[in-house]
């Protein structure tokens, strides 16, 4: 194992798993550009840290735990938004969703740059690297309950974001009662 992990080196790494690591930090940041500078420190801190990785089978995980790392910790220098802020509706909330294939991709990626980065996290590692809500709770440190709540309010506002037109549109269409 040790002689395999010798054997490896970053040009290797950048090979096999930049797709991965900048589509993981893309969904993170939400923009190219923060994107590509988050995949670089990633590559950057594989390169010196290399001799941690401790199974092979385990590089693309490492990997993007490295870009989770330093997304979060780059977040902790920006001033958080308080949830009470978010001015969350639950009634506005559609019941029936469009699928999946109906969402633009560019409105979906603007939804998810708008979340928090604590519920952002947690839905971009639940949906995108199909990780268990288990997984999630080890890597952050917090409850299963904690990562079931953050999203939970993560799909919430991205229904509300992205089907907030359609619902006005179904509201002005019920006929209204009068008291």
């Amino acid at each position: 194992m040790s002689a395999d992990r010798h054997r490896m080196d970053v040009a290797q790494l950048v090979a096999e798993h930049h797709r991965a690591v900048y589509g993981f930090a893309y969904r993170l940041t939400g923009s190219v550009h923060d994107a590509e500078d988050l995949t670089q420190q990633v590559f950057l801190v594989a390169q010196q840290k290399l001799g941690q990785l401790r199974k092979i089978e385990s590089t693309r995980s490492w990997l993007l735990t490295i870009a989770r790392n330093h997304f979060l910790k780059t977040c902790q220098k920006r001033q958080p938004t308080p949830a009470a802020n978010l001015k969350l509706d639950v009634d506005t909330i559609p019941s029936q969703t469009p699928k999946v294939e109906e969402i633009d991709r560019e409105r979906l990626q603007e939804a998810i740059n708008q979340l928090p980065e604590e519920f952002r996290v947690v839905l971009v590692l639940y949906y995108f690297q199909q990780r268990s809500y288990r997984e999630i709770a080890e890597d952050l440190g917090v409850p299963m309950g904690t990562v079931m709540s953050r999203l939970a309010r993560a799909k919430g506002h991205l229904r509300s974001k992205l089907f907030a037109a359609e619902h006005a549109a179904a509201k002005r269409q019920q006929p209204s009662v009068a008291k």
